[in-house]
């Protein structure tokens, strides 16, 4: 597990007596310097309590890089058993719709984040996304919610609303799916990359030969993903 030291176990809390449990990696920061962020959303099994088991996958690669190579801030939020950061049902739903309004989770980790870009030296035009599994689905949840933040996302084994792709066709996006994944079918990845390239979309996408659900480890141990995640830039 990833020592507190380099990663903090912190809690957002609302006024309301709302709470979402987050892990905070910081930079060393330099006055009137700015720096990029990562948000990642971990997958159905790293869920509870604890502040810590959605350090189990992704984010100890992605820590090595930006530690070696990138200094950029990331953020690690937890979910709550049984709950979701996206409520679009998808996993057995080929054809997932949006909800109006987000799941509980995702509604704190917009406030979080709000709070987040608010309070600390974020370079606005490098806040990027990515997730796993059900964070899969909810990178492109949150993307589909607020594009005007993030300059790039990387969904992995995820899927989403296709009819609202106009809504972030212009936000770079590499998408990576297993081709072998009886959890979530590589239609879902499938079907989001043929949507945002009729839309038009600025994408590239991945597909495992052979593997199974696991798509993430030789995603987020690829150098290759990261350089690309960091070279992108908002539009002004």
């Amino acid at each position: 597990m990833i020592s507190e030291s380099f990663i903090q176990a912190r809690i957002y809390e609302t006024p309301f007596g709302e709470s979402l449990n987050y892990r905070l990696y910081s930079p060393d920061t330099e006055p009137s310097t700015s720096y990029p962020l990562i948000l990642f959303l971990h997958g159905a099994d790293e869920r509870g309590n604890d502040n810590a088991a959605q350090l189990s996958y992704g984010v100890p690669d992605i820590l090595e890089y930006i530690q070696a190579n990138e200094p950029a801030f990331l953020l690690a939020p937890q979910c709550p058993d049984e709950l979701r950061w996206s409520n679009v049902l998808g996993r057995t739903n080929l054809q997932p719709s949006l909800p109006e309004f987000p799941s509980h989770p995702m509604k704190l980790v917009i406030e979080l984040l709000e709070t987040f870009l608010n309070n600390n030296p974020v370079d606005p035009n490098r806040i990027y996304l990515t997730g796993l599994s059900l964070g899969g689905f909810g990178t492109w949840d949150l993307l589909m919610r607020r594009p005007e933040w993030f300059a790039a996302a990387i969904p992995i084994c995820g899927g989403g609303d296709t009819d609202q792709v106009g809504k972030i066709k212009h936000i770079p996006q590499w998408i990576f799916h297993g081709s072998a994944d009886p959890v979530i079918v590589p239609e879902h990845s499938r079907r989001m990359v043929k949507a945002l390239k009729e839309a038009g979309g600025n994408l590239k996408y991945t597909e495992y030969e052979g593997v199974d659900h696991n798509s993430w480890d030789p995603t987020y141990t690829n150098s290759e993903v990261l350089e690309w995640l960091f070279e992108q830039k908002s539009i002004d």
